[in-house]
Protein backbone atom coordinates (compact mmCIF):
# COMPACT_ATOMS: atom_id res chain seq x y z
CA UNK A 1 0.00 0.00 0.00
CA UNK A 2 1.41 3.38 -0.97
CA UNK A 3 2.07 5.67 2.01
CA UNK A 4 3.40 9.23 1.84
CA UNK A 5 2.82 12.69 3.34
CA UNK A 6 -0.52 13.08 1.60
CA UNK A 7 -1.71 9.88 3.31
CA UNK A 8 -1.85 11.90 6.54
CA UNK A 9 -4.35 14.50 5.26
CA UNK A 10 -7.43 13.00 6.92
CA UNK A 11 -6.32 10.20 9.24
CA UNK A 12 -9.16 8.28 10.92
CA UNK A 13 -8.67 6.37 14.17
CA UNK A 14 -11.31 3.93 15.41
CA UNK A 15 -12.04 1.05 17.72
CA UNK A 16 -15.30 -0.60 18.73
CA UNK A 17 -15.30 1.47 21.93
CA UNK A 18 -15.68 4.72 19.93
CA UNK A 19 -18.98 4.10 18.13
CA UNK A 20 -21.76 3.98 20.74
CA UNK A 21 -24.58 1.91 19.19
CA UNK A 22 -23.26 1.83 15.64
CA UNK A 23 -21.40 -1.00 13.95
CA UNK A 24 -17.70 -0.01 13.76
CA UNK A 25 -17.41 -1.67 10.35
CA UNK A 26 -20.28 0.45 9.04
CA UNK A 27 -18.67 3.62 10.43
CA UNK A 28 -15.32 2.72 8.90
CA UNK A 29 -16.78 1.97 5.48
CA UNK A 30 -18.70 5.24 5.56
CA UNK A 31 -15.45 7.05 6.36
CA UNK A 32 -13.62 5.21 3.58
CA UNK A 33 -16.37 6.13 1.12
CA UNK A 34 -16.04 9.71 2.35
CA UNK A 35 -12.36 9.76 1.45
CA UNK A 36 -10.22 9.22 4.55
CA UNK A 37 -6.58 8.94 3.51
CA UNK A 38 -5.28 6.67 6.29
CA UNK A 39 -6.80 4.48 9.01
CA UNK A 40 -5.58 3.34 12.42
CA UNK A 41 -7.23 0.51 14.36
CA UNK A 42 -7.09 1.51 18.03
CA UNK A 43 -8.89 -0.98 20.25
CA UNK A 44 -8.20 0.36 23.74
CA UNK A 45 -10.08 1.49 26.80
CA UNK A 46 -13.28 0.48 28.57
CA UNK A 47 -15.18 -2.28 26.75
CA UNK A 48 -12.48 -2.84 24.12
CA UNK A 49 -12.25 -6.25 22.48
CA UNK A 50 -9.34 -8.56 23.24
CA UNK A 51 -7.92 -11.81 21.91
CA UNK A 52 -9.59 -13.44 18.94
CA UNK A 53 -12.48 -10.95 18.90
CA UNK A 54 -9.98 -8.11 18.53
CA UNK A 55 -8.15 -9.98 15.78
CA UNK A 56 -11.35 -10.66 13.83
CA UNK A 57 -12.46 -7.02 13.99
CA UNK A 58 -8.99 -5.84 12.91
CA UNK A 59 -8.99 -8.33 10.02
CA UNK A 60 -12.41 -7.15 8.80
CA UNK A 61 -11.32 -3.51 9.05
CA UNK A 62 -8.12 -4.27 7.17
CA UNK A 63 -10.11 -5.86 4.32
CA UNK A 64 -12.25 -2.73 4.07
CA UNK A 65 -9.13 -0.54 3.92
CA UNK A 66 -7.66 -2.77 1.20
CA UNK A 67 -10.90 -2.51 -0.77
CA UNK A 68 -10.57 1.29 -0.77
CA UNK A 69 -6.74 1.24 -1.04
CA UNK A 70 -6.21 3.14 2.20
CA UNK A 71 -3.16 2.42 4.42
CA UNK A 72 -4.06 0.33 7.49
CA UNK A 73 -2.20 0.97 10.75
CA UNK A 74 -2.52 -0.77 14.10
CA UNK A 75 -2.08 1.04 17.38
CA UNK A 76 0.46 -0.39 19.81
CA UNK A 77 0.05 -4.12 19.09
CA UNK A 78 3.04 -5.36 17.15
CA UNK A 79 2.01 -9.01 17.39
CA UNK A 80 -1.34 -8.19 15.73
CA UNK A 81 0.30 -5.94 13.14
CA UNK A 82 2.69 -8.73 12.12
CA UNK A 83 -0.05 -11.37 12.14
CA UNK A 84 -2.15 -9.28 9.75
CA UNK A 85 0.81 -7.96 7.76
CA UNK A 86 -0.51 -4.46 8.41
CA UNK A 87 0.82 -1.49 6.46
CA UNK A 88 2.06 0.09 9.65
CA UNK A 89 2.08 0.37 13.42
CA UNK A 90 1.65 3.47 15.58
CA UNK A 91 3.18 3.64 19.07
CA UNK A 92 3.46 6.11 21.93
CA UNK A 93 6.46 7.21 23.95
CA UNK A 94 5.81 4.55 26.62
CA UNK A 95 5.14 1.67 24.22
CA UNK A 96 7.59 -0.72 22.56
CA UNK A 97 10.69 1.17 21.38
CA UNK A 98 11.29 1.92 17.72
CA UNK A 99 14.52 -0.07 17.86
CA UNK A 100 12.70 -3.14 19.21
CA UNK A 101 9.95 -2.82 16.60
CA UNK A 102 12.55 -2.75 13.83
CA UNK A 103 14.15 -5.96 15.14
CA UNK A 104 10.86 -7.84 14.79
CA UNK A 105 8.68 -6.11 12.20
CA UNK A 106 8.96 -6.57 8.42
CA UNK A 107 11.17 -3.85 6.93
CA UNK A 108 8.32 -2.54 4.78
CA UNK A 109 6.06 -1.90 7.80
CA UNK A 110 5.69 1.83 8.39
CA UNK A 111 6.13 3.25 11.89
CA UNK A 112 4.35 6.23 13.41
CA UNK A 113 5.31 7.70 16.80
CA UNK A 114 3.32 9.97 19.12
CA UNK A 115 5.23 13.02 20.31
CA UNK A 116 4.38 16.01 22.49
CA UNK A 117 7.62 18.02 22.57
CA UNK A 118 10.24 19.33 20.17
CA UNK A 119 12.90 17.15 21.81
CA UNK A 120 10.79 14.05 21.17
CA UNK A 121 10.30 15.15 17.55
CA UNK A 122 14.05 15.57 17.01
CA UNK A 123 14.64 12.13 18.54
CA UNK A 124 11.92 10.66 16.28
CA UNK A 125 13.69 12.10 13.25
CA UNK A 126 16.96 10.48 14.36
CA UNK A 127 15.09 7.18 14.69
CA UNK A 128 13.85 7.64 11.11
CA UNK A 129 10.18 6.96 11.86
CA UNK A 130 7.83 7.37 8.91
CA UNK A 131 5.71 10.05 10.57
CA UNK A 132 4.96 11.65 13.92
CA UNK A 133 1.61 12.16 15.61
CA UNK A 134 1.76 15.58 17.29
CA UNK A 135 -0.51 16.12 20.24
CA UNK A 136 -2.72 16.40 22.02
CA UNK A 137 -3.50 19.72 20.33
CA UNK A 138 -6.67 20.36 22.33
CA UNK A 139 -8.50 18.66 25.22
CA UNK A 140 -9.70 15.21 24.25
CA UNK A 141 -12.16 12.80 25.82
CA UNK A 142 -11.19 9.72 23.79
CA UNK A 143 -7.95 9.11 25.69
CA UNK A 144 -8.05 8.80 29.47
CA UNK A 145 -4.29 9.34 29.90
CA UNK A 146 -3.94 12.27 27.48
CA UNK A 147 -1.18 14.77 28.23
CA UNK A 148 -1.59 18.54 28.50
CA UNK A 149 -2.70 20.12 25.19
CA UNK A 150 0.07 21.88 23.27
CA UNK A 151 -2.14 24.06 21.05
CA UNK A 152 -1.35 25.44 17.62
CA UNK A 153 1.85 26.98 19.00
CA UNK A 154 3.12 23.49 19.75
CA UNK A 155 2.44 22.36 16.19
CA UNK A 156 4.31 25.37 14.78
CA UNK A 157 7.32 24.83 17.04
CA UNK A 158 7.56 21.09 16.36
CA UNK A 159 7.08 21.22 12.58
CA UNK A 160 9.67 23.99 12.30
CA UNK A 161 12.14 21.81 14.20
CA UNK A 162 11.64 18.78 11.91
CA UNK A 163 10.29 20.13 8.59
CA UNK A 164 11.21 17.02 6.60
CA UNK A 165 9.40 14.62 8.93
CA UNK A 166 5.75 13.94 7.93
CA UNK A 167 3.36 14.87 10.72
CA UNK A 168 -0.28 14.54 11.70
CA UNK A 169 -1.93 16.52 14.50
CA UNK A 170 -4.24 14.77 16.97
CA UNK A 171 -6.30 15.52 20.04
CA UNK A 172 -9.73 17.13 20.25
CA UNK A 173 -9.65 18.30 16.64
CA UNK A 174 -12.85 19.35 14.88
CA UNK A 175 -13.52 20.43 11.32
CA UNK A 176 -13.23 24.10 12.30
CA UNK A 177 -9.61 23.55 13.39
CA UNK A 178 -8.36 21.85 10.24
CA UNK A 179 -7.20 24.85 8.23
CA UNK A 180 -5.39 26.46 11.17
CA UNK A 181 -3.62 23.20 11.97
CA UNK A 182 -2.47 22.77 8.40
CA UNK A 183 -1.27 26.40 8.34
CA UNK A 184 0.66 25.64 11.53
CA UNK A 185 2.68 23.09 9.57
CA UNK A 186 1.07 19.66 10.06
CA UNK A 187 0.50 17.51 6.97
CA UNK A 188 -2.92 16.46 8.21
CA UNK A 189 -5.31 15.87 11.09
CA UNK A 190 -6.14 12.67 12.94
CA UNK A 191 -9.69 12.39 14.24
CA UNK A 192 -11.84 9.93 16.14
CA UNK A 193 -15.03 11.55 17.44
CA UNK A 194 -15.40 14.01 14.56
CA UNK A 195 -16.28 11.04 12.33
CA UNK A 196 -17.18 8.24 14.77
CA UNK A 197 -19.75 10.33 16.67
CA UNK A 198 -21.25 11.99 13.59
CA UNK A 199 -24.86 11.22 12.63
CA UNK A 200 -23.64 10.74 9.07
CA UNK A 201 -19.99 9.60 9.13
CA UNK A 202 -19.62 9.73 5.35
CA UNK A 203 -20.76 13.36 5.15
CA UNK A 204 -18.55 14.31 8.10
CA UNK A 205 -15.57 12.73 6.33
CA UNK A 206 -16.35 14.35 2.99
CA UNK A 207 -16.44 17.73 4.73
CA UNK A 208 -12.97 17.18 6.25
CA UNK A 209 -11.57 15.92 2.93
CA UNK A 210 -12.99 18.89 1.05
CA UNK A 211 -11.47 21.35 3.51
CA UNK A 212 -8.15 19.53 3.34
CA UNK A 213 -8.17 19.74 -0.44
CA UNK A 214 -8.76 23.49 -0.33
CA UNK A 215 -5.43 24.20 1.35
Amino acid sequence: MNFNRSSLAVYFILGSQNVNDQDPLFVLEQALQGGVTCFQFREKGSGAKTGEAKFQLAEQMQKLCQKYQVPFFINDDLELAIRLNADGIHVGQDDLSIQDIRKIAPTKMKIGLSITTTDQAIEAEKLAVDYIGIGPIFQTTTKSDAKQPIGLEGVIEITKAVPKLPSVAIGGITKSDLIEIRKAGADGVAVISEIASADQPKLATESLVKLSGSI
